[in-house]
Formats: structure tokens, sequence, C-alpha cells
């Protein structure tokens, strides 16, 4: 299932989203797809390596939590994350406000990358993207509003249907996936293909326990 747009509406504009976008394609743009620096250089300094941050847990490790989400791989992994982040960022900014929803943005990723590390310690592999972050957002989207509808992309085959699906729905199989597919992981890689599940799996918890005590239940749309 892809998701394509949402029924809520926000009441202000998107500016930090709109930042984060900006900032996602532009850093893939200047480097990956111009090729200005070496890009496979960028990724072994400023990704996230797990045995790194475990060695040394200090002012540089922190920053690869950091510069890691602002890193892609494909431009399929790009426009996957930023899909996301366009679906249902503005709704969690619209909550949470400008400076708190980057806030918000930042420490989920942050904790989500953290995940990541804590299950696979001893990996040198580098992990990038956005998605530990996004996770969060959508956690977080979950929480704030769970009766509102989203309008879906379904594959059937050599079919497509488009289909208006509850967003805890969409957003619930998304997360019963990546703990599935990180139940997986554990007994092989937790990087397997360099996917940080974990992150995922972490950021979309974090995201919906930070909703919940950052939100008063009362602020909470319902549709």
């Amino acid at each position: 299932m892809i998701p394509l747009s949402d029924s809520i509406r926000a009441h202000r504009t998107p500016w930090v989203t709109y930042v984060l976008l900006a900032l996602n394609i532009g850093i893939y743009a200047l480097t990956a797809v111009f090729g200005l620096v070496d890009y496979d250089q960028v990724i072994q300094t400023y990704g996230l390596i797990p045995f790194r941050v475990m060695r040394s847990f200090d002012a540089e490790a922190v920053t690869d939590l950091i510069s890691s989400l602002f890193l892609h791989g494909s431009l399929l992994h790009l426009g996957g994350n930023m899909l996301y982040l366009w679906i249902f960022g503005d709704n969690v900014e619209d909550a949470l406000g400008h400076m708190g929803y980057l806030i918000f943005y930042l420490i989920g990723g942050l904790l989500a990358s953290a995940a990541h590390v804590l299950v696979n310690p001893t990996s040198m592999l580098p992990t990038i993207g956005a998605s530990g972050a996004i996770a969060a957002v959508l956690g977080a989207y979950l929480v704030l509003y769970p009766a509102s509808q989203v309008r879906t992309l379904i594959p059937l085959g050599f079919f497509v249907r488009i289909a208006l699906l509850p967003a805890a729905l969409v957003l619930g199989l998304w997360f019963v996936l990546q703990l599935f597919e990180g139940f997986l992981a554990v007994g092989a890689n937790a990087d397997v293909g360099g996917v940080a599940i974990w992150a995922h799996v972490g950021g979309f918890v974090i995201g919906a326990l930070l909703a919940r005590f950052i939100v008063p239940s009362r602020s909470r749309k319902r549709g």
C-alpha cells in the first residue's frame, strides 16, 4: 500500500516540514546526483556506524546520529521517505507547533538511530536515511489523528486500486510489517540490506509515546 494523501487539513503552513523536505532533497541532489563530492566517502563519514558510536560515544557520535538522517542511498529511498513526510508531517507540525515539531523530529530521529545501535552494536555497515525520524512522525500521527482517513494506492497484480482507508489500518499495518521484519532480522543481521528496521520500530513507538505525553488528550483530533 502506498499512501497518497490524508483527510486532515493543516491549519498553519508547515514551514518546518517544507524545510526538512528541501534539505533532504537538496543534500541528495548536491552530493549523489550532481557528484560534487565523493558520496561513498560522505556516507562513510556522516552515516551512522553502530560500532563507531559504541566504541566512542562523543560529540562526533552524536553528530553521526543526526547527520545520517539527512542522507539517502537512492532516489527510491529518498522518494519513499519524503512521500510519508509530505503526507503526515504537516499535521503533526500543526499539532506540535513549528519549534516543537522540529525538536520532536530531531529527538525522534536521534532515539530511533539509538535503537538501531543498541540492537546491532557491532555493525560496521553505515546506515542512512530519515526513516527513523519519519517513523516517529507516523507514530505521533496515529496518536493525534486516530480517526483520519488515508487515500491509498493498492497494487492488485497488474491492476491498482485507490481506496480511502483508516489511518489506524494503514499505519498499523506498516508498523506490524516493520516489527515482523525486525524479528526476522534479529536472527540473521539487524541491518539486512542496509535497512535499520529497529530504527523504524523504535521511532514509531517513541513518536507515539511523545505525542501522547506532549499533547493533551482533549487536543487530539478524532477525524
